[in-house]
Order: structure tokens, then sequence, then C-alpha cells
């Protein structure tokens, strides 16, 4: 799976939603999406970078992509019926979803925590995932192989001091992930799954590690043979697994 050579053609006709897709694993992720013939839905806060990302698609000559964007931080489910509504009409369908966004709270005890920080990790990270993928399911059970992406950490399994809500969000979403893998695994033909990008260099990382040379660590694109494999048909036999991204364990989390 990490040395996946992904065929040109792996997700033709493929329409798959990305969010967080303005920068980062998201960006990369969504072109490499386009690159193998998917449709991608950009979905993010900031539509100068969603924008910025649509253009980079259109000029590389891949699938004209589609933008949504979206402050899952303040979003309702009123917000998501309506994006469910909106990909119905444009595309009828929807084959993949990976939930990439996330935000990282603050790096401090549980005992000084700022309740209010802590509710928006939560927001974010977990209750925007949950209210998506439910609006969405609809639509993607009228896929032949749907695949749900979940992105997971080191600290979402093992628990280390100073990650906070951060670290409560990624258990929290190995859960969902777990559970939705059983629920849909006899009644549907979507897979679920969560990938741990381990230590990569984004502007989260960069926050987190604000020391680190980013040039020591991996970029988004080393990862990307395990992000089509797990959108692409390849891995539609593969429910309810949480995958590394880097074959080596890092010692500190993405």
């Amino acid at each position: 799976m990490l040395d996946y050579q992904a065929p040109s053609n792996l997700l033709k006709d493929k329409v798959i939603l990305v969010t967080g897709a303005g920068d980062g694993i998201g960006r990369v992720a969504a072109i490499n999406y386009a690159k193998h013939g998917a449709t991608v839905i950009l979905l993010g806060r900031t539509t100068k970078k969603l924008e910025a990302v649509y253009d980079e698609i259109e000029n590389l000559g891949y699938p004209q992509a589609a933008i949504v964007p979206l402050n899952l931080d303040g979003s309702s489910e009123h917000d998501y019926a309506d994006l469910a509504n909106i990909i119905e009409t444009e595309f009828g369908h929807l084959d993949g979803l990976l939930h990439n966004a996330s935000i990282l709270g603050d790096r401090t005890g549980l005992a000084n925590y700022e309740a209010s920080t802590f509710e928006q990790v939560m927001r974010v990270n977990v209750t925007s995932q949950f209210m998506l993928t439910q609006a969405v399911m609809p639509l993607m059970e009228k896929s032949k192989a749907g695949s749900i992406v979940f992105t997971t950490s080191s600290v979402g399994r093992k628990a280390r001091a100073y990650w906070g809500a951060y670290s409560i969000s990624k258990f929290a979403t190995e859960s969902m992930m777990q559970l939705l893998a059983e629920e849909l695994e006899n009644t549907t033909d979507i897979r679920v799954n969560a990938i741990n990008p381990g230590a990569i260099s984004t502007n989260m990382r960069s926050r987190a590690y604000p020391a680190e040379d980013p040039n020591t660590i991996a970029s988004p694109e080393d990862i990307m043979p395990l992000y089509l494999y797990m959108m692409g048909d390849d891995s539609k036999d593969l429910n309810g697994q949480s995958i590394d991204a880097q074959a080596k364990k890092e010692k500190s989390s993405n």
C-alpha cells in the first residue's frame, strides 16, 4: 500500500469530496485524485485557497473541480443538508470522502486547557465529521465502491501529555471509523478506514513543533500512494483499518 503504483485512470468517473482541501495534505490529495481521473469537490474555510487549488487542477488539464466554502467550526445540520443537495443535483452520487480537515488546539495540560478551545477542537475534528458523513451517506450508498477515509494520529491511539483536545478528538475519530465500518459492512458497498499521516511538513505540524526543520520530515506528496490506494477500487475489500502512511513509526505525532 505504501508503495502503491496507481494506474492513471484509477479514479476515472469518481466523485470525491476532500475537506481541508485548501492546503497541506488536503490540497495535495485533491490534486492527486484529480490527476487520476476524479472530479474533486474542494471543501474548506478559505475561498481564496480553494480557488488556488481549483485553478491548479484546471491548469493541469484534470477534470474540473468544484468549490464548497464551509467553516466546519460554525456549520450546522442545515449547512450539511444543503451541501448534500448540491452534490446530488450536480453529480448524483458520491464515491469518496476524505476527512482531512482538523485543528490542533492548544499544546498544554488539561488542568489549564480552555474550555472554549476544547469545544472548538471537538466541533471541527469530531462533530463536523459526524454531521458531514451522515448528510452524504445516501449519496455514497449510490456508489458501487464508496470509500470514507478519516485522518487519525498516533496520539489518537496512545495518549501523550500536553496534546489535549487534539488527542481526545483523534481517539473519537478512531472510534467513529470503527463504528461506521462495522455498521456499513454488511448493508452497503461503503468501506470505512483511517490514515495516520505521521510527521508531515504542514502548517499544523509547524505549529505543533515550531523548532523543527520541515526539510527533515516527509512532504504530503510522499504519502500519496496510500491516499490513492484507499480511494481506488483496489482497496474495496479493506474495511475498519487504521493504517500508518509511513513505514517507520514516528517518535512524534502528526
